[in-house]
């Protein structure tokens, strides 16, 4: 059996380039594609939206909101948790509300992330990502980035 006929890795498929006729590979979960044939499985991707708020001791105490971010951890913890509440008792919804309190620049996509595979994101965030169902909120979810409240969509 020639190496070109043997069965791709799952999640992949085999594609010609319009433009130069060469083969390709798609990685069907997150639409990456690649010259080279892929030797291992198409990786497992989430999708998720989140709500950041960073506090004085993050790792970068700045955001598109305030230069300088001076609030405690408590009360970012605070802040984020009147958010959740808000969220989850449907008095906002979710990207409306990331759109405006967000410390994180993808604030202005109502806080989505887009896909991602394991090993992109900080742990903590990665674990909480990966543990909830598809519509399911986090608890917050602490990392060197601030604090988070994750919500899955894919």
């Amino acid at each position: 059996m020639s190496f070109s006929s043997e069965a791709l890795p799952a999640g992949w498929i085999e594609k010609t380039s319009r433009s130069t006729g060469r083969k390709y590979y798609l990685n069907t979960m997150t639409n990456a594609s690649q010259w080279e044939r892929p030797t291992e499985p198409a990786q497992d991707v989430v999708q998720a939206s989140h709500v950041l708020v960073k506090h004085r001791d993050s790792r970068r105490p700045s955001s598109w909101k305030s230069e300088k971010i001076t609030r405690t951890k408590e009360e970012a913890l605070a802040m984020l948790q009147g958010f959740r509440d808000k969220i989850a008792s449907g008095d906002v919804e979710f990207a409306d509300l990331a759109k405006r309190e967000s410390d994180c620049s993808s604030a202005r996509n109502g806080g989505d992330l887009g896909k991602f595979g394991r090993n992109q994101m900080q742990k903590p965030f990665e674990e909480a990502a990966y543990s909830l169902r598809v519509g399911e909120l986090s608890e917050p979810v602490f990392t060197d980035s601030g604090i988070h409240i994750i919500l899955r969509t894919a």
